[in-house]
């Protein structure tokens, strides 16, 4: 993230720099040594070695003691998930979410924008054995993904351009969307019907359907989504799944204290 000029402090770029290093880390699950973070970053190794060996120190990063490698520490996950505590969609959606899972036995999923990607801040797994590549924590691209598709709809158009641009609209099947026009018809299709849907966009066997939920200023900050198999998940099941989905996000607006 770039600061402004004014407030290039040599403390806070230090702090700009272990930030850097620590995101770094992230992309990376078997860890890096101390020359390929230099490599990566362009910094010198000293430079490097100190900001490791605070952050070791923190418990931010740890150290393999069989190759040497850095990655991420423990101490990062026991903050996160303090942080997740505090977070009151989080503790509000997921009585909703459980229940559609225990009725339907699909995936469900909620998500925010982060980033000009889709955040997934809790998950509820399939019992059809349906496995998909997202995982509380992660992220995936908000073009052809359910819950991103909601999240772009209430934006405003040069914000929308500005993500699908930054971030580009990689074809992940043949039905993916891949031109701004398009995606144009499809949000408006979005804010019209109240709901999104991805078919087959992000992976062929997948079917999601999408909702927006609203804090009190009636903002869209959040969407949840079922998915569940393509060839499974669709006709009048789809359209009942989908109507308990709306329901829920109704209720978790509500309690976040939306009105309409």
């Amino acid at each position: 993230m770039k600061l402004p000029s004014d407030k290039k402090t040599a403390h806070v770029q230090s702090v700009a720099k272990a930030m850097d290093i620590l995101e770094l880390l992230a992309t990376e699950y078997r860890g890096l040594s101390l020359a390929e973070v230099s490599e990566k970053m362009g910094w010198p190794k000293t430079t490097v070695y100190g900001l490791l060996s605070t952050l070791r120190e923190y418990e931010m990063v740890e150290q393999s003691p069989q190759n040497g490698r850095y990655s991420l520490g423990k101490r990062l996950f026991e903050l996160g998930s303090a942080v997740a505590r505090g977070w009151d969609v989080r503790q509000v959606a997921l009585p909703y979410m459980r229940q559609i899972n225990e009725k339907y036995g699909e995936m469900v999923q909620l998500g925010m924008e982060a980033g000009g990607q889709v955040l997934y801040v809790e998950k509820l797994d399939s019992k059809h054995m349906l496995r998909i590549v997202s995982e509380i924590g992660g992220r995936l691209p908000m073009h052809c993904t359910g819950l991103g598709k909601v999240l772009l709809a209430y934006k405003s158009y040069a914000e929308v351009k500005r993500i699908l641009t930054s971030h580009g609209m990689k074809r992940m099947t043949r039905r993916t969307i891949l031109t701004l026009p398009e995606m144009e018809k499809e949000l408006a299709n979005v804010r019209l019907k109240g709901y999104a849907t991805d078919d087959r966009e992000i992976m062929d066997a997948l079917r999601c359907v999408a909702v927006p939920i609203k804090d009190q200023d009636g903002t869209v900050r959040y969407a949840v989504s079922v998915s569940g198999l393509s060839d499974s998940f669709g006709g009048a099941y789809l359209e009942e799944v989908l109507e308990s989905l709306k329901d829920a996000g109704r209720k978790i607006s509500e309690e976040l204290g939306y009105r309409e």
